[in-house]
């Protein structure tokens, strides 16, 4: 099979010329140099190689970034094109130390102030996306502003795709969620590195959705948001698609600054089963193994196993969520009291976390909290060691809940969930606390 080695002759954007080259070759070959690009579209059958010393810098125009079916915050719909996208492709491998820089702070900036003043779409970019999307006022959201409709892109996403491997390169800067597999199958992701800036908005490092047969190895997050996720899809939206993610293994992986070192949720509507972290470091993360959820997200979230993982300098190191705040105020999926159990009450079983060591905890060991109508089952926390920071950071958000009340209380704090804790260090006395 031969290689090409692409020449670029429009240095301004060579999205257009290298989208071609890849329709036509099995093999390229990215020399050394500075390129500015748009949308980068990757067909099945391409093997790319970066070689060392490759900068991309994306263009930051939302014009730039056309609509495409998607998925954002777990509800399929039309978004903006991804800055690179693997669209059912099958048999792609991009390897090689490259940087990919996504000039993500124009992106931040933006949504920032949309947030904050905007409850509807306004520009013209904004209300194409809304007659595309014209249920988006129902649609689940979360912290990305989809009222306003300025659906960023993700940086590198593949979207029911087979046989992807990722390999060596740098992804910063993201204007939106960095690495997004979607309905993907066979991927491996191996030896990268994501940084975003600790402060940019909903900047997550991986969010693998709805997705199977994923390893993740040897990988650095340092992100502002959560550091390696797994999703399903989010409420009705996700219900509907039934596509859950499963046979997934992470190891070897380190992760700064996130909001969770390893994270399931909050789109959590399709489930998760047979999902393995192993021989990671989460440093100066927020949470360190995060599961979230509530009322209304659906799915059935079992056969997780963490082991082996070192945290250091986190607020809490285990979460495990079923009131999570994020996208509603409907004060119904906060109550403490029972509701009935229905298609979309979340479920969590089997989860075993072992060879656990985590020091200077700044705020509490542990925040296990599941729904009065759907207890957590057979939690087991094994061979594990959380020593508190002997002082406690005051202001600090041990999870992102709603309904339930706050306390002072530094150990494990259990509520609805069924708990077993073996042979576990807490330097707090009592060590955990079961609420009624």
């Amino acid at each position: 099979m031969s290689e090409y080695i692409f020449q670029v002759k429009n240095r301004d954007n060579i999205a257009p010329e290298l989208n071609e080259v890849l329709k036509r070759e099995d093999v390229v070959i990215i020399p050394k140099g500075e390129y500015t690009t748009g949308p980068i579209d990757i067909p099945s059958n391409t093997h790319i190689i970066f070689e060392e010393g490759c900068v991309f810098n994306f263009i930051d125009e939302a014009a730039a970034y056309p609509p495409v079916l998607t998925r954002w915050e777990g509800v399929d719909c039309y978004a903006m094109h991804p800055l690179i996208l693997i669209y059912e492709a099958e048999n792609v491998t991009l390897e090689g130390r490259a940087i990919f820089n996504g000039n993500g702070k124009r992106w931040w900036d933006y949504i920032y102030y949309r947030r904050a003043e905007q409850q509807e779409p306004l520009t013209d970019i904004e209300k194409h996306f809304a007659s595309l999307n014209p249920n988006y006022k129902e649609q689940a959201g979360g912290g990305g502003g989809r009222q306003c409709q300025f659906l960023r892109p993700a940086f590198l996403q593949t979207y029911k795709s087979k046989n992807v491997t990722l390999k060596d390169f740098t992804l910063e800067n993201s204007p939106f969620w960095t690495l997004h597999p979607i309905y993907t199958e066979d991927l491996v992701i191996d030896g990268l590195k994501i940084i975003n800036p600790s402060d940019s908005p909903n900047t997550d490092g991986m969010d693998i959705e709805s997705s199977s047969f994923v390893t993740i190895k040897n990988c650095f997050v340092d992100v502002g948001d959560d550091g390696i996720a797994l999703k399903s899809g989010s409420g009705e939206d996700g219900i509907r698609a039934n596509a859950p993610t499963h046979d997934v293994v992470i190891e070897a992986c380190t992760v700064l600054h996130a909001h969770g070192g390893f994270v399931i949720g909050s789109e959590t509507a399709g489930g998760f089963y047979n999902v393995t972290v192993k021989d990671c470091r989460f440093i100066g993360t927020d949470r360190g193994v995060r599961m979230k959820t509530r009322r209304g997200r659906g799915g059935k979230i079992k056969d997780i196993i963490v082991d082996n993982v070192y945290m250091e300098d986190v607020i809490c190191p285990v979460t495990l969520n079923m009131y999570y705040r994020w996208g509603s105020d409907n004060p119904i999926l906060y109550s403490l009291e029972a509701q009935p159990l229905i298609y979309s009450t979340p479920s969590f079983e089997n989860i075993t976390l072992k060879n656990i060591k985590a020091i200077k905890c700044r705020g509490s060991a542990g925040f296990i909290v599941g729904l009065p109508e759907a207890p957590v089952k057979n939690y087991r926390i094994e061979n594990c060691s959380f020593s508190l920071d002997d002082k406690e950071e005051k202001g600090l958000e041990i999870e992102m809940f709603r309904g339930i009340e706050e306390t002072d209380y530094r150990g494990i704090r259990i509520r609805n969930a069924e708990v077993e804790i073996v042979n576990t260090e807490v330097n707090v006395n009592p060590s955990y606390i079961i609420e009624q």
